[in-house]
C-alpha cells in the first residue's frame, strides 16, 4: 500500500484526467494511505498480544480484502471509470459487488481481531482500553460506510435506468465543490466524514495515550495509571459523541464547514463535557475520601 501510494502520487502529477470533479488518481492515493495506516495499526495491536492463530488468519483476511479492493480501484482508475457506486455496465456491476464483499470480509476480520483483543490484556489498563475502544469505534466507522450504498432520491426515480447506486454526498450531487486533499463536499452533507473519523479512531486513541505518557515526565499526575485510564475513557466517549454528531450532520445534508445553530450547539455541548470529564479525570483525590477509591467502572474494567 505504501508503494501504491507513491505510484498514485505520481499519477496525480502526470495524469490530468478528472473523474466526478476530482483528480482521477486521488481516490487510489487516499485509499492506499488509509489501508497502509490501517494495516500497520492492526499489526501493532496483534503484536502486543503475542502470536495467535485466529489473529493471524484474521490479519490475512484483512490483507487479502484490501488487496482485492485496491486492485479494483486502480483498475477502474486506469480505465477511467468510477469504482464506487458504478453499475453502468455488467463489468462495472460485478466489480462493485466484489468490492462490497471485500468490505464485508474486512469488517468481519476486524471484528474477529477485536474479539481476540478483548480476551487478553495489552499492557496496562489505559493501553488495553485505548486499543479496545479504538477498535470498536473503527468498526462503527466502517459500518457507517454502508449508508453510502443507499440509493439517492434521483437514483430511485430513475429505476432500472440508473447507472449508479449510492453516493458520498447527501442533498447535493457528487462531484461538486470540495475540500482540498480530502475531497469532502463543501455544499452538502458527506458521509465519508463520519466514516473516516470512526475508522481512524483506531490510531487516534493509542496515539493520544502515547502523548499522555510522553507528558508524564513533566506532569507527575499523568504517571498514575488510573488517571491515564480515565483520560482514555473520556477521549473515547468524546470520540463516540463526535462520530454520532458528524453522522447526524451529514445525513441532514449539511456541509462540515457550514454548520447550523443546532450543530454548533451540539458541538459545544460535546466539547464542554469533554473538558469537564478531562478535569475530573485529572483531579487529585484526597486520601481517605470516597473519591480516592476506584470508581465502579474502573473496578469493572480492571476485572
Amino acid at each position: 500500500m505504501a508503494a501504491l501510494a507513491v505510484v498514485s502520487a505520481v499519477g496525480l502529477i502526470a495524469d490530468d484526467r478528472v473523474l466526478i470533479g476530482a483528480p482521477i488518481w486521488l481516490k487510489p492515493f487516499k485509499f492506499a494511505v488509509s489501508f497502509a495506516a490501517y494495516g500497520l495499526t492492526l499489526a501493532w495491536m496483534l503484536g502486543r498480544r503475542g502470536p495467535s492463530r485466529t489473529g493471524r488468519w484474521a490479519a490475512h483476511a484483512v490483507v487479502a480484502a484490501g488487496a482485492v479492493e485496491m486492485a479494483i480501484i486502480v483498475g477502474q482508475t486506469v480505465r477511467g471509470r468510477p469504482s464506487h457506486f458504478n453499475v453502468e455496465t455488467p463489468l462495472d456491476q460485478i466489480l462493485f459487488r466484489v468490492m462490497g464483499l471485500t468490505i464485508v470480509v474486512l469488517w468481519t476480520a476486524t471484528l474477529v481481531i477485536a474479539v481476540t483483543v478483548f480476551r487478553t490484556g495489552l499492557g496496562d489498563r489505559a493501553a488495553t482500553w485505548a486499543i479496545r475502544l479504538g477498535l470498536l469505534l473503527a468498526l462503527a466507522g466502517l459500518l457507517l460506510g454502508g449508508l453510502m450504498l443507499l440509493p439517492t432520491p434521483e437514483q430511485q426515480a430513475a429505476g432500472a435506468l440508473r447507472t449508479a447506486i449510492g453516493a458520498h454526498s447527501v442533498g447535493v450531487p457528487d462531484g461538486g465543490p470540495a475540500m482540498p486533499v480530502t475531497g469532502w463536499n463543501t455544499t452538502g452533507g458527506d458521509l465519508r466524514i463520519p466514516h473516516f473519523f470512526g475508522m481512524h479512531a483506531l490510531q487516534a486513541l493509542p496515539l493520544l495515550l502515547h502523548g499522555i505518557e510522553a507528558l508524564a515526565g513533566r506532569f507527575p499526575r499523568l504517571r498514575a495509571e488510573r488517571v491515564r485510564l480515565r483520560l482514555v475513557l473520556v477521549a473515547a466517549g468524546s470520540a463516540a459523541a463526535l462520530l454520532a454528531l458528524l453522522t447526524w450532520q451529514a445525513l441532514r445534508g449539511q456541509a462540515l464547514l457550514h454548520p447550523d445553530g443546532a450543530t454548533i450547539g451540539a458541538t459545544a455541548a460535546v466539547l464542554s463535557c469533554t473538558a469537564l470529564g478531562a478535569l475530573a479525570a485529572l483531579r487529585r483525590p484526597t486520601p481517605g475520601t470516597p473519591s480516592a477509591q476506584p470508581t465502579p467502572l474502573e473496578t469493572e474494567l480492571t476485572a
